[in-house]
């Protein structure tokens, strides 16, 4: 009978990091797989993206999704502030401004998945005594020695779970109820397969859109959350391109801006104006206050 294979005559084994340090109920929805400290301050993320996912991979598995990139950085920089700076995991994250550049040409779906090298910058940490309690970090997003992505400017800050709950007033995934979905938008018009995965409805008039917000969506709410992700926030804001645009033009960069909390049980909309060279500008509003500001620039299919 043959003898089983022993674990040094492997030559590279490889398992994702603990979910929890990213903020991720699922190990699918868990795109790194190790790390280690390069400088003081510096570090190197590794991460592997599937050939297929339900969201961030193309219809017709041919490209990743530039949102896949905002993941995977917004992993590496929650990953690096637990483990390396020692954030408590009960600890919840405000994510404040996120401006990432991605190159399309190195998106495109390989024979096998894809094995990334994230280089993460802390530049700025901010303490209280001898806890971080915010940052601002830089990345590079490498796949095979090709810069896939640029983030220049990720702003957080973190804060334990009684402060977080003195702040949202009560609120709680159980006690909040969602708004009802409103219609989905045709998935084709905003470059999505399945009407499960559209985030806009019609509001009636041009450039406007409702949001819509499904808290049993796997990948948006892969845990359950008392107010609307920043992920869902920016996939709207790149569904909204793709409308604005009639389909002609994609997303390639991001530079968003979040104002404060999207409420679960309050209609919000989100806006579009063009501005110049081919970016487009988004805005979502809930009530009277703006929740998030995009510029986006984008590219022509």
């Amino acid at each position: 009978m043959p003898q089983p294979r022993q674990l040094a005559e492997t030559p590279s084994m490889t398992a994702t990091v603990p979910r929890q340090l990213v903020h991720r109920a699922a190990v699918a929805e868990t795109f790194l797989t190790g790390w280690h400290r390069i400088a003081e301050h510096r570090f190197s993320v590794s991460a592997q993206w599937p050939r297929a996912h339900g969201l961030h991979v193309s219809a017709d598995r041919s490209a990743y999704d530039p949102l896949l990139v905002v993941e995977t950085v917004r992993q590496s920089g929650t990953l690096i502030a637990h483990a390396e700076y020692d954030v408590p995991l009960d600890h919840h994250f405000v994510l404040h401004e996120f401006d990432v550049d991605t190159f399309p040409q190195y998106l495109a779906v390989g024979a096998v998945p894809a094995e990334l090298t994230v280089d993460v910058d802390f530049v700025d940490v901010q303490y209280r005594g001898r806890r971080p309690v915010g940052a601002r970090y830089t990345a590079q997003v490498l796949r095979g020695g090709e810069r896939v992505a640029t983030a220049t400017r990720v702003v957080f800050t973190c804060i334990s779970e009684p402060v977080y709950r003195r702040l949202r007033g009560g609120r709680t995934a159980a006690t909040v109820a969602p708004f009802p979905l409103p219609p989905a938008l045709p998935p084709a018009g905003v470059g999505r397969a399945l009407p499960a995965d559209v985030v806009l409805a019609p509001s009636g008039h041009p450039g406007r859109w409702q949001l819509r917000v499904d808290t049993a969506h796997p990948v948006f709410f892969d845990h359950p959350l008392d107010h609307v992700p920043g992920m869902l926030l920016l996939e709207a804001a790149r569904q909204a391109v793709r409308a604005h645009t009639s389909g002609a033009r994609s997303p390639v960069s991001f530079r968003i801006t979040f104002d404060r909390y999207a409420e679960l049980d309050e209609p919000a909309w989100i806006e579009t104006a063009d501005g110049a060279g081919g970016v487009v500008q988004v805005v979502g509003r809930q009530g009277d206050s703006t929740v998030f500001a995009c510029t986006v620039d984008t590219a022509a299919r």
